[in-house]
């Protein structure tokens, strides 16, 4: 029995099986043999060859059609024999194939060319495919938050301490603003390719067939596959485009890590609740326990997912003269790093299912911090023309423990209008919430007009 030494093939196997159609072995050499029959079918039309007959040209749309374990398995032997991937693609070809002018196949191209087109080709499906609708499910499970908790009010915190109130929602509504920006710069975002020859100077295709124009020929066939052409570069596409898109992958899972991690608080505190599920155990030995589990689960796999995104961009960016082979074992991993981050945000979205505001337990926290008031008290007597009314609240309240009839009691020592002391005795730390409230339904139409397209 074959034991998995990866959990996202073992513990998370279920989870993210569908992505095994983007980012396995078997998902590479059947892209790289459909780049190749494309490439056979564009140099068809550019006459560089006798025409394929019909029987040829069936074969071709046969192959793109159906890519079998059989298919794969004779690749995978070719490839024990000539220690080449690519290579052993072509033979496949060939034998499958049996056209008349074989030399078709992989004509005037280096691997490099062949690979660069199929992991862009795979990237943009999963993006397309996977990562955008879950981000989209994401975005509408937030909205759903802060819709319903937008006017609840909430302690809000800074270095840890209490500060201005806001609402729960206002809360989720940031990360709401945040990802929304970034998914819509992910779905923007247009893979690149190349198709040039071993050095990216069309030399053998120029030779061989100088008649051709072999960069417009090239532009085409890459732009026929939906990505942008890459018209000056090495043996190997600069891997910018791809540094972009993983980037712009690692900042989405920094904002999810955020949220995780601010969940994980709120919890702590008793200001959001986990539902227990029936059947499940939270601790081994003490069974009282509704762990925030799924959150953690999601921070270590975001962990794992940014460290290796950072090490891909760094390396792949990065080429001695032409190219090393060492990009390349990089590049194999890029699944790896996506399918982490995919986990991540499912894994949030569970945890976010299982929640409910304590809207009672939120209240109580911000009525038991009156001092909060004195940003709003300082403000105030700024109008009335108090002198130095930041100094004022200063010693009254930093480091000390106040109740709001005391915060009263003072107020009424205050030589201001009787207007402006009624004004502040009547305020409330849970009614202290300013604009929190308008705020979140701004960011909520906003991103339930985008979730509408």
């Amino acid at each position: 029995m074959f034991k998995e030494i990866s959990p996202l093939d073992g513990r998370y196997a279920r989870a993210l099986a569908p992505l095994g159609d983007l980012f396995s072995e078997f998902a590479l050499a059947q892209e790289r043999c459909t780049i190749e029959l494309n490439y056979l079918k564009a140099l068809d039309e550019i006459g560089t060859f006798p025409a394929l007959n019909k029987d040829e040209l069936g074969r071709i749309d046969a192959a793109l059609a159906s890519f079998l374990d059989a298919d794969f398995s004779r690749i995978k032997a070719l490839e024990a024999e000539t220690h080449h991937d690519v290579k052993a693609c072509e033979l496949f070809l060939r034998e499958k194939l049996e056209l008349r002018h074989p030399g078709m196949i992989h004509f005037g191209l280096t691997s490099a060319d062949i690979n660069n087109l199929s992991y862009a080709c795979l990237l943009r499906r999963f993006r397309d495919m996977h990562q955008r609708p879950q981000l989209r499910e994401f975005l509408k499970e937030l909205v759903e938050l802060a819709e319903r908790w937008k006017s609840i009010p909430f302690p809000a915190r800074t270095h840890g301490q209490p500060a201005s109130p806001t609402t729960a929602g206002k809360e989720i509504a940031v990360f709401v603003s945040r990802l929304l920006k970034q998914v819509e710069s992910l779905a923007a975002l247009r893979f690149t390719g190349k198709l040039n020859g071993a050095t990216g100077t069309y030399a053998a295709l120029a030779t061989a067939a100088p008649d051709i124009d072999w960069p417009a020929f090239s532009k085409q066939f890459v732009e026929n596959l939906g990505l942008d052409w890459s018209a000056c570069t090495t043996q190997i596409e600069g891997f910018d485009t791809l540094a972009e898109y993983l980037h712009l992958t690692a900042r989405i899972n920094n904002i999810v890590l955020d949220l995780d991690q601010d969940m994980w608080q709120y919890i702590s505190r008793g200001e959001i609740v986990q539902k227990a599920m029936p059947g499940e155990v939270g601790s081994s030995t003490m069974p009282h326990k509704v762990n925030p589990i799924r959150f953690e689960n999601s921070e270590g796999n975001i962990t794992i997912a940014n460290a290796l995104i950072h090490a891909m961009t760094n390396k792949l960016t990065q080429s001695r003269m032409q190219r090393d082979l060492s990009g390349s074992t990089i590049q194999r991993n890029v699944g790896v790093a996506l399918a982490h981050s995919y986990l991540a945000v499912q894994q949030t979205m569970q945890g976010l299912s299982r929640i409910d505001l304590a809207a009672d337990v939120a209240k109580q926290h911000v009525e038991a911090s009156p001092e909060v008031l004195a940003e709003a008290v300082q403000t105030v007597l700024r109008a009335e023309g108090v002198e130095n009314p930041y100094e004022l609240l200063k010693s009254l309240t930093r480091g000390s423990t106040i109740t709001l009839e005391s915060f009263r009691k003072w107020i009424d020592g205050l030589d201001i209008r009787d207007s402006a002391k009624a004004q502040l005795k009547a305020l409330q730390p849970s009614d202290y919430i300013g604009l929190a409230e308008t705020t979140a339904v701004e960011v909520i139409r906003e991103a339930q007009t985008w979730l509408a397209r």
